[in-house]
């Protein structure tokens, strides 16, 4: 008997609740189908949320970049563990527990979150967060393969995707309105009344299937690898900032400690009887040139959105809330791009050409982004967000639909497992990657503006001069008048930097995005 055989009189006694009696059968699945929805699209709205707020959220409990990229690594680590776990998981207790379950200790990661007042807190709270996060993308997508005929499956993968870029869309201007009229604890307090629909409607909605009692267990000794592997490899990269120089070879050796234990990991799985990543099942070419793909566009997409904020908010000196909803206005191109490409994809037969296309425009944009001067405004930055809109559409929709479909079965859910390991490695690493790059190009600039002005001293004093006549005229005294314009001239410096190095770290999304066109146009397994 088929899984989606097995599941349908369990999921019909469960909708024999009186309220939903009233209710046609495609209106009971269109329901599930925006549970489905729902439940993934709080862990974007998060993510989202919180990566758009991260210097308000870094600087409130006193920590600095390096420090947001362990926050960023806590939560990743927690999210691959339960990964990992899922499918045991999910047979042990049956999808409605797990997912309600799940849902629960998010809101609980989430309010830890909000209620940190240091990075330790921060670190814990994140990491179980992770922990209940991880399950809800990968269970939910499986969910629509497995709840859904081959009829009805096509509109639930519809309001599924049409979810997430909701999610995405909303999540920045979001989060900038609850900074801007309250504290940034509230970016965690948002989320909670979403997440806990969510749970709530999995406890009610979902088949109650049978669990496995005696279904055996992941062994502990693989997931402490992993966790272990992923933990070296991130603090490898956080370190990098601090030991590059100054200690290389030590920095070399965690990062080799990290490949060595990795590589152990994926070594065990692939002889093991009974993995808990089943590597063996997955050497489709086509589905391993989808996943390396699906880490570019990650990497790329984290990046640039863990820049963004901070260089349109601290660089250009945009309003918070403008910046989010500049972020905002590029996430609904997407969405629009999202229900424009649903109606157009049955006639395209290759999604290369769309795929090459969405790269060069990437680089286009962040090229654009790369070369603003420090008085820009939002009508400057519309042709960069645009581009940066589509680039989710042309990318990483027909990836999606390229590499999972020569998988069906267990064979799908465990690609779609490992596929989510590879999202949550490349977002963290992507993001400790640009607060770590981002840092360390701020200091470089900034160490070279503050040698240059002492080395053209008059025009210095010149402008120190006229600052503090100014300021002498609205009626400060000489002492006043001097701190004052050496305040002034230390936030240009300041500004000047971040925007340079903000503009550098565009230019290196335009590399990789440009070298990403050249192996998506000369690969032949993706077309």
């Amino acid at each position: 008997m088929s899984t989606g055989q097995r599941w349908q009189p369990l999921w019909q006694l469960r909708l024999g609740m009186r309220w939903l009696r009233l209710l046609t059968h495609q209106q009971r699945q269109t329901l599930l189908m925006m549970l489905l929805a729902l439940a993934t699209a709080v862990e974007f709205l998060e993510n989202i949320m919180f990566v758009f707020a991260s210097s308000h959220i870094v600087g409130g409990i006193d920590a600095d970049p390096r420090s947001f990229a362990l926050v960023q690594a806590a939560y990743a680590v927690g999210s691959m563990l339960m990964i990992l776990q899922q499918q045991w998981l999910s047979r042990r207790f049956g999808y409605r527990h797990y997912l309600t379950g799940a849902l629960l200790l998010f809101m609980a990661g989430t309010l830890g979150a909000a209620t940190s007042h240091s990075l330790p807190q921060m670190v814990a709270a994140r990491f179980v967060q992770g922990f209940g996060g991880g399950a809800l993308f990968t269970s939910c997508r499986i969910l629509v393969n497995v709840l859904f005929g081959p009829a009805s499956r096509p509109r639930a993968s519809r309001i599924f995707m049409i979810g997430i870029f909701t999610a995405s869309a909303l999540g920045p201007a979001f989060a900038a309105e609850l900074i801007d009229h309250g504290v940034w604890q509230d970016v965690f307090y948002g989320v909670l009344p979403f997440a806990a629909l969510a749970a709530l409607g999995t406890w009610l909605l979902l088949p109650d299937a049978e669990p496995r009692p005696n279904a055996a267990g992941p062994a502990l000794g693989p997931l402490l690898l992993f966790g272990a592997a992923v933990v070296t490899l991130q603090a490898a990269l956080t370190e990098a900032r601090f030991d590059i120089f100054s200690h290389p070879f030590r920095l070399a050796l965690v990062a080799i400690a990290g490949l060595v234990l990795l590589s152990g990991f994926l070594w065990h799985q692939w002889h093991h009887k009974a993995p808990v990543l089943h590597v063996r099942a997955l050497r489709n070419p086509v589905y391993l040139t989808g996943l390396a793909m699906y880490f570019v566009y990650y990497m790329i997409n984290n990046l640039s959105g863990y820049v963004f904020p901070i260089y349109a908010e601290q660089a250009l000196k945009l309003p918070l809330a403008t910046t989010g909803w500049l972020n905002t206005f590029a996430a609904g191109i997407s969405l629009a791009g999202i229900l424009v490409y649903q109606r157009a994809a049955p006639r395209l037969s290759h999604k290369k050409p769309l795929m090459v296309t969405g790269l060069l425009v990437m680089a286009a944009a962040t090229w654009w982004f790369s070369g603003m001067p420090p008085d820009a405004g939002p009508p400057a930055l519309a042709w960069g967000l645009v581009g940066k809109g589509l680039f989710g559409v042309l990318v990483i929709i027909p990836i999606a639909g390229v590499t999972f479909r020569s998988l069906a079965g267990e064979e799908f859910a465990h690609g779609y497992r490992s596929k989510n390991l590879m999202r949550q490695i490349a977002s963290s690493f992507a993001s400790a990657l640009g607060a770590v790059l981002l840092q360390n190009r701020q200091f470089a600039v900034h160490d070279s503006l503050v040698s240059a002005l002492g080395q053209r001293p008059a025009e210095t004093d010149q402008w120190m001069h006229s600052v503090q006549t100014a300021l002498a005229a609205r009626g400060f005294d000489a002492a006043q008048a001097h701190l004052g314009a050496l305040v002034q001239l230390t936030g240009l410096v300041e500004q000047q930097a971040r925007l340079i190095a903000c503009e550098d770290i565009y230019r290196l999304i335009a590399v990789l995005a440009l070298t990403a066109a050249v192996f998506m146009l000369l690969q032949r397994r993706l077309d």
